[in-house]
């Protein structure tokens, strides 16, 4: 179940020769709700609050995405670690048909120090009071 979610309009310039979005778009599309979701739960309002880099992404299509259709992008955190997070996508479309999913992986990371650093606990609990329990993963 998805807590977390966050309307994207498909653009006539996410559009390829296909008629279809291009495949690089479902990562703007999870972008988009990454950013709105950091904005929300994590209280990160402004790109130079943003706290994390982004290490891995996978993407699985589902079905095409078609202009100009309004989307909804569920996202949420799966895993908290100690130093990153893995954050999960499902790409709806306007009628609720699934046409992509996917995660990413995020590292915290200090800009100014140029290294990765650990998950604050205050981060951590207001990631865990939207989500609930949260597993962790050995190592992280």
């Amino acid at each position: 179940m998805f807590r977390f979610q966050h309307p994207v309009r498909v653009r006539f310039q996410d559009i390829d020769v296909g008629g279809h979005a291009h495949h690089s778009r479902a990562l703007s599309y999870f972008e988009e709700a990454r950013a709105a979701y950091w904005r929300k739960v994590a209280g990160r309002r402004s790109p130079e609050e943003v706290d994390y880099i982004l290490a891995e992404a996978s993407i699985r299509y589902h079905a095409r995405v078609l202009y100009p259709d309004r989307l909804t992008v569920g996202a949420r955190i799966s895993v908290l670690g100690k130093k990153h997070f893995v954050m999960e996508y499902e790409v709806r479309s306007g009628e609720g048909r699934r046409l992509v999913t996917g995660s990413t992986t995020q590292v915290m990371y200090d800009y100014a120090a140029g290294a990765s650093q650990r998950i604050s606990p205050e981060l951590a609990e207001r990631i865990r009071a939207h989500e609930g329990p949260l597993p962790a993963r050995r190592g992280s």
